[in-house]
């Protein structure tokens, strides 16, 4: 099974197989039906809206960046989240993949890289020099799929995922792809030594 994308005169994303709807073409935190369905398949506690919240602020502030993938029986296949940040001045203006999650039984039909793709050109149209995202060193699944997608390691964060059980932090990659504002794509050069957490702007 394949999918196939068609723009709709609203800006969201919808093929025959499945219905993609970012936040922006939807009421904020009124979402009927899709919002709480998805809080429910991941597990996400109901504080997920909260304005204090991490994910909250998110949502609130880049709603553009909140897509959500359902399929026409109503499941949810997957979403994706991220944010703008960054200096303009420092040419460090940028989309970040905060999550990216396929249910298990959408794998292999290309949802993760639409998704992907979808949150790069929202990027692109806000100016964006890259995207870039945090990605586990173990997860290589995960690392070959990005590096597919036109990602590279830009450097090691040491430590970044904390642990739990007893069991060691992990490091983590920062993975860039470079738009087409960086045209001399000085974003993705990578740095010679890892870093710590502290030290991510």
């Amino acid at each position: 099974m394949s999918l196939e994308w068609m723009s709709s005169p609203g800006g969201s994303v919808t093929s025959p197989a499945t219905g993609l709807c970012s936040a922006t073409t939807l009421p904020f935190l009124g979402v009927p039906g899709v919002l709480p369905r998805w809080l429910r398949a991941y597990r996400i506690p109901a504080m997920f809206l909260a304005g204090g919240s991490t994910e909250g602020k998110y949502l609130a502030h880049w709603p553009e960046y909140f897509i959500v993938a359902e399929a026409p029986g109503g499941e949810l296949m997957g979403y994706i989240m991220g944010k703008a940040e960054g200096s303009v001045a420092r040419e460090e203006w940028h989309g970040h993949v905060t999550a990216l999650s396929v249910a298990p039984e959408f794998r292999r039909l290309g949802l993760a890289a639409k998704l992907m793709e979808l949150l790069e050109e929202i990027s692109e149209r806000k100016g964006g020099f890259f995207v870039d995202l945090f990605v586990r060193v173990s997860n290589q699944v995960a690392v070959n799929m990005y590096k597919q997608l036109g990602y590279s390691v830009y450097r090691t964060v040491i430590e970044y995922y904390s642990a739990s059980n007893g069991e060691p932090d992990e490091d983590a990659y920062d993975m860039r792809k470079a738009l087409s504002r960086d045209t001399e794509k000085k974003s993705i050069i990578p740095l010679p030594h890892p870093v710590r957490p502290e030290d991510i702007e």
